[in-house]
């Protein structure tokens, strides 16, 4: 145990500058839709907090031109920027077969979301990269692109969020490995998944802003709770209790950032699972990242561990006493 948490002050300092800022997942959003023949929507939604110093710029055909523009607004959590476009030399189908894009991905090492809606009520979507900058509109869309584009923000979206990351991190401090951890883990999926869910098919909703301040509250809490635990308490007996009911609340933050980015209004089921698979995929990978890096250090270290102790708790503390009180003021002013 106390290994384990050598390994976790290691990794809890290697990360705690980029998570300064928690939880900044939001790749941006291009939505296409048709409102008449050859006539289109273009809305481009950026996040408010640039998580690149490169700019990135949607990209349409060169048959389309600009009627008109808004400028950009702030919206939540992001800026929209949207565009009327006419299409007059495109054939009768449309956007089908030809590309859109967003430039500066590659040197950004960013992703957008691209969502397709055309008169006829299909729907496409596609996630950008750096490895894919560009996207052809086909004339289907099938179910293993919903699938792979949602399993990919799904963990995006996990490894992105560094307060849900954190909050892993603690529970792999209280529990340690074995049994506890997957049922401990498993006690977090669920928690998270149900609210994902409920959220995100309309029978829950909720404040954002206070919910993000009762993440970071939670990991806080959960610190605290480190710092005082032994063997006999009944946190140590039953961590799942503790997980599953602050999973909850994270699924809540999950909801929100897929609500950033949409889903398709055709395969909302489909999409909605593969997310949440996604996000255990990466939730899976961190924590085997985790325990890997600990395999390999373990023994050089040793003579340090009651040193190193306390520092992951105390790092952890930190982090999420800062986000509760950025939160909590974002919060009361909103």
């Amino acid at each position: 145990m106390k290994k384990m948490r050598i390994l976790l002050a290691l990794v809890l300092g290697v990360c705690a500058i980029q998570a300064v800022h928690g939880h900044r997942f939001a790749p941006s959003l291009l939505k296409v839709n048709e409102t008449a023949p050859q006539q289109y929507n273009m809305v481009w939604k950026t996040p408010a907090q640039g998580v690149s110093s490169v700019p990135l710029e949607p990209v349409w055909p060169e048959a389309c031109e600009v009627v008109s523009a808004s400028p950009p607004q702030l919206e939540g959590t992001g800026v929209v920027t949207s565009w009327q476009l006419q299409c007059l030399t495109l054939g009768e189908e449309g956007l089908v077969g030809e590309t859109l894009g967003v430039s500066g991905l590659g040197a950004s090492q960013a992703s957008a979301m691209v969502m397709v809606s055309l008169l006829d009520g299909r729907q496409y979507q596609q996630v950008l990269n750096a490895e894919r900058p560009e996207f052809v509109v086909p004339a289907e869309s099938t179910a293993g692109d919903v699938a792979g584009n949602y399993t990919r923000l799904g963990m995006e979206h996990i490894w992105t969020g560094f307060d849900h990351l954190m909050f892993v991190f603690g529970l792999l401090l209280l529990v340690g490995g074995g049994s506890r951890l997957f049922w401990t883990i498993t006690a977090f999926t669920v928690g998270h998944s149900i609210t994902l869910s409920l959220v995100t098919l309309g029978y829950l909703d909720y404040p954002v802003g206070l919910v993000e301040f009762a993440i970071a509250l939670s990991i806080f809490a959960l610190a605290v709770e480190l710092t005082r635990i032994k063997k006999h308490d009944a946190l140590w007996r039953n961590p799942w209790w503790l997980a599953g009911g602050f999973g909850i609340l994270h699924g809540m933050g999950f909801a929100g950032a897929l609500a950033e980015t949409g889903l398709p209004q055709d395969n909302v089921p489909l999409a909605l699972l593969f997310f949440n698979i996604g996000i255990e995929v990466g939730q899976l990978a961190f924590i085997l990242v985790v325990w890997a890096v600990w395999f390999v250090i373990r023994k050089p270290l040793a003579p340090w561990q009651d040193k190193l102790f306390p520092i992951p708790v105390y790092i952890l503390g930190s982090l999420s006493a800062m986000w509760c009180i950025e939160r909590g003021l974002v919060a009361l002013l909103s």
